[in-house]
């Protein structure tokens, strides 16, 4: 990549405050009347008043900001407001009020439709913060509640959470049960139901119950804040395409006010056209090489895309790592929580071929009464497996090195590793072998003296990873897998979801490593984690993405976060990147073929002001209107 990828540049825009809006109608109204006034001196001072009035912010801007930016730069530093200026002047000199009228006011309908986009993006930031708590239920040591701002919650504090609340800050629930809207920040339509050690997020909607939580965070250190924070960067960070423009916009219009002159004198001498003739074209010539069109091809189209996006819960810092996107080469997903579900479940259960219909309900409950007295992780998958068996009172003993040991009735029954039991049925072992090389976590079942069943556990995929794996390899995208996790666990979950490269056992510390090695051979390469162990390789990678459950320094570091934890909201922006790349390309061929053929009409004497004035504002607004296309995005 030719520039850093943590470059941030300029982007001052000026937007129209309500006195400009006022002004710019009343402009038009002057304009609208004077076309139905006969003629004479009330429809000239008609058209002035519409050109002073609606030009206003223009002539404003294009000489301070002209003066400014070359005092600063120490350099001729024009805009394109200057060439509009000076072209609506020129009119006026040969007494064409109305078409001087008219480019001032197409000009500035465009320079405020650019800033609807800009401002529809903005929207989406506004909502954010107006989504920030202001106010919390702490409770006191008496048990009575006190109405405290936000900002002065600590860690530890118990907060009382009623029905229809809104979560004043992140942390977790020490009581009570109740369904949480959490839209705002994972985008998820349906409530989650929360109950103890569950994790609230500040900025939700608590539903018809009530719950008491412990703050976890600081009020400035919650994901809400985070992601306001990131949000507003998106303006100050903008594609490589907007950048080339806006480092190229004063050469040109340099270029474009020393040619002018040129133009006059070629056609006065050369051309032998008469002075009015020459001075007329020469102003038409201006206003056919303004590069309004040019310098608007960009930056809607991408804050529209970011707009959009944000309304799906994907948040980028900046246009540019989203203009990235487009030229991804190859994508690297961190393995728990990223594709997978993050927490182990059940797959397959099998009971051995001597046992019985009858004897396998029975072993069931005692498998269920067994792990409901365990703290391991795999306990509450075997629980959550077997849901619609309730556990029977049991002794139940944890032997470490061997497993649970629980008696019942006048047997004595034993949950294990493989390697804890002596003598294993052949069909058992068989069984293993498989779930083994499917990359599953195998736990046996049995009596003192045989296994009599095992069951399978997994960290399976999420329903959505293969669906996005599958879009990238239809994109000729190279898909890789990193993972902390023993090489054949890894390469079991790669097979399942197809994907090109699984790269296991790998410490937190060689993530980073891998992504600059995917760099050398895939020049574009975006990274997906969602843990502390995935910030260096974010930071490497060309387009960092957090998933959104994640934690806080992974968000922190990364180029744009996927607030829900599905990768189909990754590939949609995959999709929706492309298309920007798409419609700024449209943007830029149309506005230099309208440039050019406006100056060889011009020349061959087939244009006139009022059509150069229509032509190009209207290539403008055309170009605005395809990027605002955006906002609707595209068909997922």
């Amino acid at each position: 990549m030719s520039e850093s990828k943590h470059d941030n540049h300029d982007h001052d825009h000026s937007h129209g405050g309500k006195a400009e809006v006022i002004l710019f109608f009343a402009g038009l109204a002057a304009f609208l009347i004077a076309l139905f006034v006969g003629t004479g001196p009330l429809k000239t001072t008609l058209y002035i008043t519409s050109l002073v009035l609606s030009g206003y912010h223009i002539i404003i801007e294009g000489f301070s900001d002209t003066i400014h930016q070359t005092i600063k730069r120490k350099k001729f530093m024009p805009n394109i407001h200057i060439l509009m200026t000076l072209a609506a002047i020129g009119a006026v000199i040969i007494g064409e009020y109305m078409e001087a009228a008219l480019l001032i006011l197409i000009f500035g309908g465009a320079h405020f439709l650019e800033h609807y986009a800009e401002d529809k993006s903005n929207k989406e930031i506004t909502n954010l913060i107006q989504l920030n708590p202001t106010t919390a239920r702490r409770m006191k040591k008496t048990g009575e509640t006190e109405i405290v701002d936000v900002s002065e919650l600590k860690i530890g504090d118990k907060l009382s959470i009623l029905n229809g609340d809104q979560i004043p800050t992140d942390g977790t629930v020490i009581s009570g049960n109740s369904s949480v809207d959490q839209s705002s920040i994972t985008g998820e339509s349906i409530p989650v139901e929360k109950k103890k050690g569950d994790t609230l997020y500040g900025s939700t909607m608590n539903g018809a119950g009530t719950l008491v939580m412990e703050v976890t965070k600081d009020s400035s250190d919650t994901v809400i804040s985070k992601i306001i924070d990131m949000v507003s960067q998106t303006q100050s960070n903008i594609s490589r395409t907007a950048v080339f423009i806006k480092k190229v916009e004063p050469i040109y219009v340099t270029i474009v006010l020393l040619l002018t002159p040129i133009f006059f004198l070629v056609g006065l001498y050369i051309f032998q056209w008469s002075g009015y003739d020459s001075f007329y074209r020469t102003m038409v010539f201006l206003i056919a090489t303004s590069p309004c069109a040019l310098a608007v091809t960009d930056i809607p189209a991408t804050l529209s895309a970011i707009s959009n996006l944000a309304k799906r819960g994907v948040l980028f810092k900046g246009g540019s790592y989203l203009s990235n996107l487009s030229d991804l080469t190859a994508v690297a997903f961190d393995k728990t929580g990223t594709l997978t579900v993050g927490k182990p479940v059940v797959t397959e259960t099998y009971f051995g071929e001597e046992v019985t219909k009858e004897q396998q309900k029975e072993y069931e409950t005692i498998i269920v009464s067994m792990e409901s007295k365990a703290n391991h992780p795999l306990a509450q998958a075997i629980i959550n497996h077997y849901d619609d068996i309730s556990p029977i009172e049991i002794e139940v003993e944890n032997i470490i090195g061997v497993g649970l040991i629980a008696t019942s009735g006048q047997s004595t029954y034993k949950i294990g590793k493989p390697n804890s039991y002596n003598v294993i049925p052949e069909d058992i072992k068989r069984q293993t072998e498989i779930f083994e090389h499917e990359g599953k976590t195998v736990v046996y079942f049995g009596s003192e003296e045989e296994v009599l069943a095992l069951i399978a556990i997994q960290d399976v995929p999420k329903d959505t990873s293969k669906e996005a794996i599958q879009y990238f390899k239809e994109e000729n995208i190279h898909t890789v897998m990193i993972t902390g996790d023993a090489k054949r666990t890894g390469e079991a979950i790669g097979r399942q979801l197809e994907i090109d490269e699984v790269r296991g056992n790998v410490m937190p510390d060689e993530k980073a490593g891998i992504i600059s090695d995917l760099k050398e051979t895939y020049p574009v390469t975006a990274m997906l984690g969602d843990g502390v162990n995935d910030a260096p390789a974010l930071v490497t990678a060309d387009i960092g993405v957090a998933m959104g459950e994640g934690t806080d320094i992974a968000i922190d570091v990364a180029d744009a976060v996927l607030m829900k934890n599905d990768l189909s909201r990754f590939a949609y922006t995959h999709k929706l990147a492309k298309k920007l790349r798409k419609v700024v390309w449209q943007n830029i061929i149309f506005a230099l073929a309208v440039v050019v053929l406006l100056v060889i009409s011009n020349m061959i004497g087939q244009m006139n002001m009022t059509l150069a004035v229509i032509f190009h504002e209207g290539s403008t607004l055309a170009v605005i209107f395809n990027g605002l296309r955006l906002l609707k995005g595209v068909k997922d």
